[in-house]
C-alpha cells in the first residue's frame, strides 16, 4: 500500500482512507487494487494486460485513455540512469499520468499549485493518476525496480515539460516501504 508524506507538515499517512482523502484534496486519484490476478514474476506485458483487461477498459472509459502498456525497469535495464534522469526533475505533462503498480516501488513527488509537496511511495496494487498539468517528479526506491501498467490519452504517449523550478533539490528520494531499514542507533 502507498505511503504518503507531507514534509512541510511533518506528516506521514499510512491509512488507506486518509491517503485517498489527502490525494483527492490535491486533485490526484488513488485506488488500491488487491492483486486479483495470479501472474508470474516474469509474465510478459501481453499477459499482464490480458489479466487486467477489465480494469484497464474501465479506466479507459472513465478517463478517455486510448492505449495501455507495461513498463518494466530494474537495475539490469540498459540506460536506466539516463531514463530516470528525465523524470527526477520537476515537470508537467499535457495528459494524465496513470500508473498501476504490479511489482517494485517508486516515489512520486507531487507539487500542487498553492500547496506543499506531497511524496507518494507506490507499490504493488497501487493505482495513481496524476492529472495533466500537475508539477511532479519520480524516482525508484532502493531495489531500483518497478513494473506497472501505464495508460495514455494520446497514442503517441507524453513528454515531460520541465518547469526549471529546481524544487526537486529540496527533497530527498527516500522510500519508507518494506525494503526500508532505518540505521540502528549506536551502529558504527
Amino acid at each position: 500500500m502507498a505511503i504518503v508524506s507531507i514534509p512541510e507538515e511533518h506528516r506521514t499517512l499510512t491509512d488507506e482512507a486518509e491517503i485517498r482523502r489527502h490525494l483527492a484534496d490535491v486533485g490526484v486519484c488513488y485506488e488500491r487494487w488487491e492483486p486479483a490476478h495470479a501472474l508470474a514474476d516474469d509474465a510478459p506485458p501481453e499477459e499482464i494486460l490480458a489479466a487486467y483487461a477489465a480494469e484497464v477498459e474501465r479506466l479507459k472509459a472513465r478517463g478517455g485513455y486510448v492505449t495501455a502498456d507495461v513498463i518494466d525497469v530494474g537495475p539490469q535495464t540498459p540506460g536506466l540512469e539516463e531514463m530516470l534522469a528525465k523524470f527526477k526533475r520537476e515537470h508537467r505533462h499535457e495528459e494524465d499520468e496513470v500508473r498501476f503498480v504490479i511489482s517494485g516501488r517508486g516515489l512520486f513527488h507531487l507539487h500542487p499549485e498553492g500547496g506543499p509537496v506531497t511524496c507518494v511511495e507506490v507499490g504493488p496494487g497501487d493505482l495513481l493518476s496524476v492529472p495533466r498539468g500537475m508539477r511532479h517528479w519520480f524516482g525508484l526506491c532502493a531495489d531500483r525496480r518497478i513494473r506497472a501498467i501505464r495508460l495514455f490519452q494520446d497514442a503517441a504517449g507524453w513528454a515531460p515539460h520541465y518547469t526549471g523550478s529546481g524544487a526537486e533539490r529540496d527533497y530527498q528520494p527516500v522510500c519508507l516501504g518494506p525494503s526500508y531499514a532505518p540505521p540502528r542507533l549506536g551502529a558504527a
